[in-house]
């Protein structure tokens, strides 16, 4: 005889009992499709502000984008968006909102000239293969740290939001002293030990603001928002004594590390660029390494 299911039961054997429950685990979520925060996800489990505004839940950086842009309100599950009598409007699926609207899975809303949101609801499945897949993107397969294409990414709108706002924004440039040597003694492994153990140190040293991101190679670097070319110049002398005193373990083996470091920021340099102020630190990691290495210089 071949099988049959009970009336309420659906072909993956869940009753639809089950499967209610199984969508209620759903969660509202705010994806960045595209725009200088391209792939991050926000959660909405309360109301949610849209804007350039610091205090704004989704910051985006975006000229078209006023200070209080858009709000994403719940009420009883569903979520509702609404225009906060914003400069350019706020569009759903390419129609401009004139009011409150509820959204829909896979509503796109558009704020200022390039920033598109997906809203969708995803359950922890969708949450980790999004998560996964993102991470692919944006980070470094090695040392688990962000990429460089994320690191200018991110270093472009941090300089706009402190070019608007008359803040500060600094970049270091992080350069592994003597790296080939550690290669060549030990072998690739080893130096693929320190560089992960080196990513960890600065992680763990720098605000969760900051972003440290493999530039590429043995070279490093960390956006440092709203901290000066001083300041930054403290933590970077503050960093390169701590990677000097580390230990890294090594197959019954300690190897140790020492870094050069380059200091360069906004308004002290006066970069209208990200690429501008990656040139200003790099000249500074330069003049570390010239100048004997394991020191830093702005």
């Amino acid at each position: 005889m071949g099988e049959t299911w009970d009336e309420d039961t659906t072909a993956t054997g869940q009753s639809d009992v089950e499967l209610e429950h199984v969508s209620e685990r759903k969660r509202a979520t705010l994806t960045v499709l595209t725009g200088s925060a391209t792939g991050q996800t926000f959660k909405v489990a309360h109301d949610l502000m849209i804007g350039r505004a610091p205090t704004a839940a989704v910051r985006v950086d975006d000229d078209g984008v006023s200070r209080n842009h858009a709000r994403i309100r719940l009420e009883n599950g569903s979520a509702f968006a609404e225009d906060l009598k914003s400069r350019n409007g706020t569009f759903i699926n390419g129609v401009r909102l004139t009011g409150s609207i509820q959204l829909g899975d896979g509503d796109k809303i558009q704020v200022g000239r390039s920033t598109i949101l997906r809203f969708e609801f995803q359950d922890a499945i969708d949450e980790s293969f999004h998560e996964n897949l993102l991470s692919s993107a944006l980070r470094d397969s090695l040392t688990k740290l962000f990429n460089k294409r994320y690191l200018m990414d991110r270093l472009d709108s941090e300089l706009k939001f402190a070019q608007r706002h008359e803040t500060a924004v600094s970049l270091l440039m992080l350069d592994l002293d003597h790296f080939k040597k550690v290669n060549d003694t030990h072998g690739h492994l080893a130096g693929d030990a320190v560089l992960a153990h080196l990513a960890d140190v600065l992680s763990r040293a720098v605000r969760n603001e900051d972003v440290v991101a493999r530039f590429g190679g043995e070279e490093f670097a960390i956006i440092l928002r709203a901290i000066n070319v001083d300041g930054a110049a403290l933590m970077a002398e503050r960093l390169r004594k701590t990677v000097e005193v580390t230990q890294i373990a090594f197959q019954g083996r300690d190897l140790r590390a020492t870094v050069s470091i380059g200091v360069a920021g906004y308004p002290a340099t006066l970069a209208k660029t990200p690429e501008a102020l990656v040139e200003g630190a790099d000249k500074a990691l330069y003049r570390a390494k010239n100048a004997g290495r394991n020191r830093i210089s702005r």
